[in-house]
């Protein structure tokens, strides 16, 4: 038998829970629900600038809508949801049917890298935000009328990147609370 000495048992331990931390890519049902859920928080999209209404009063600040992203994963170029997509999915699926969410709407934006060119990847963005629309529906009985589904291809990357590059961080559904 070999020692360690206790440093790089320490080490290593920490080093394992990085690793398991960042291995967890999605949130489970309960945290996507709370992202869902409306907060009456104040948009920061106005970098502190505050917007004057008509007449010089100041405007209303107007709440961002609660989304959240999440990676889903589909087979290489095409729409197909893999069994680990449906995992992540039936997270969601479970958050969307919690009693706190039931009576609001959502859209399901989807999203691609840059990997190929924009007209395809666009199509793709579509059929992937179609093919979630679907997947909850069917499984979890939500009404066509409760969801709503586009694809903006490359236009909106969560992270920045140079034509042509792959990256998992941007290829994800983006969910949106449209409210009742």
């Amino acid at each position: 038998m070999f020692s360690v000495p206790k440093g790089a048992l320490a080490l290593v331990a920490m080093f394992g829970l990085t690793c398991a931390a960042h291995a967890q890519s999605n949130p489970n049902a309960a945290q996507i629900k709370a992202q869902l859920n409306p907060s009456g928080a104040v948009s920061d999209t106005t970098r502190g600038i505050k917007p004057i209404a008509p007449g010089g009063a100041p405007a209303p600040a107007v709440a961002a809508a609660p989304s959240v992203n999440l990676n889903i994963e589909f087979a290489s170029g095409s729409a197909t949801l893999t069994p680990a997509a449906t995992a992540e999915l039936d997270q969601l699926g479970q958050a969307l049917t919690s009693a706190s969410l039931t009576a609001d709407k959502f859209k399901i934006v989807g999203h691609t890298d840059t990997t190929g060119d924009a007209p395809t990847n666009q199509t793709l963005s579509e059929a992937r935000a179609a093919a979630v629309k679907s997947y909850l529906e069917a499984k979890f009985s939500i009404a066509d009328t409760k969801l709503t589904s586009e694809g903006v291809g490359e236009a909106d990357l969560l992270v920045p990147t140079p034509p042509g590059t792959s990256d998992v961080r941007n290829r994800r559904v983006e969910i949106i609370n449209l409210g009742q």
